[in-house]
């Protein structure tokens, strides 16, 4: 039930996105323009989504790790994938206090799962086999693909108010029939905004999705619920220091690796810490 209506809101929200572009589309850039559009943001994305493992771990300073060097974290890692039916996946370590663990890669067979010097400072193993099982489901659930779609979609509307914004201030493109001053400003203001609003609920209904499906494979919902309330009070006293490197990997992390004062909570990438803990203790039986 609950990866049902998980997958459910991630598609209507995917549907409410494309529909958005072709409004957007419609208005500023006609046929041609939301051509153009999908073709640089299909081009941009595309590389990001190949190149996603290989980015993130280069962000992070993360560097791979065997069984030699970590044989329980492999031990772990091998049972629960084991568990779910996938490849072992490469795990790397990123030489960071602040707690976090994030999965990427562009599928089972080539993913990776990298986590912080911090989080296995903090975590026991229970509970550090809970966010194992998270970031597992990520991959399992072709998170990485679901992300890097909405990504590309989000960035078509930034293309397409590119394109009426250069046509507007040189001239082309302005027959009757082309969208008014007005309709590019309200466009260019409301556009970006609601495709990000979209884009922040589309990877908060995939991390409740991990949620679920991490605590089904371990059978212990509320290790992971443990292991959130730890990495959140832990990483407010230790925030990763954001970055133009950091930023990116940051929507990947199992928790907001930031402080997260000043993030208004409707762009915000990950969902309410204490909401998803009361879930999880929903999942064992347990009401909090």
């Amino acid at each position: 039930m609950h990866r049902l209506r998980n997958g459910l809101k991630t598609a209507v929200l995917l549907g409410g996105l494309s529909a958005l572009i072709l409004l957007v589309g419609q208005v500023l850039g006609g046929t041609v323009g939301l051509l153009l559009a999908a073709v640089v943001a299909l081009g941009l994305n595309g590389v990001s989504y190949f190149y996603s493992d290989r980015l993130a771990i280069r962000a992070m300073r993360a560097e791979e790790i065997g069984p030699n060097r970590a044989p329980r974290l492999h031990a772990i890692v091998a049972e629960l994938a084991a568990t779910k039916g996938m490849p072992m996946p490469r795990l790397y370590l990123s030489p960071t206090d602040s707690p976090n663990a994030f999965a990427t890669g562009r599928n089972p067979s080539n993913a990776a799962v990298c986590v912080t010097s911090g989080i296995l400072e903090i975590l026991d193993e229970r509970e550090l086999r809970g966010v194992l099982g998270h970031e597992l489901s990520h991959v399992g659930n072709r998170d990485i693909l679901i992300s890097s779609v909405a990504a590309g979609l989000a960035s078509m509307v930034m293309i397409l108010v590119n394109i009426a914004q250069l046509g507007a201030l040189f001239g082309f493109g302005g027959d009757e029939d082309g969208p008014s001053f007005f309709e590019i400003i309200l466009m260019a203001v409301l556009g970006p905004v609601a495709a990000g609003l979209i884009q922040a609920a589309i990877s908060r209904s995939r991390e409740y999705a991990a949620d679920a499906s991490g605590a089904e494979a371990t059978g212990d919902p509320l290790a992971l619920a443990s292991a959130l309330d730890k990495i959140e009070r832990v990483a407010q006293g230790r925030p990763l220091p954001e970055s133009s490197e950091t930023a990116p990997v940051s929507s990947l992390m199992i928790a907001n690796p930031f402080s997260g004062k000043t993030m208004m909570r409707l762009f915000s990438t990950h969902p309410d810490t204490r909401d998803r803990i009361a879930r999880l203790h929903s999942m064992s039986g347990e009401q909090r």
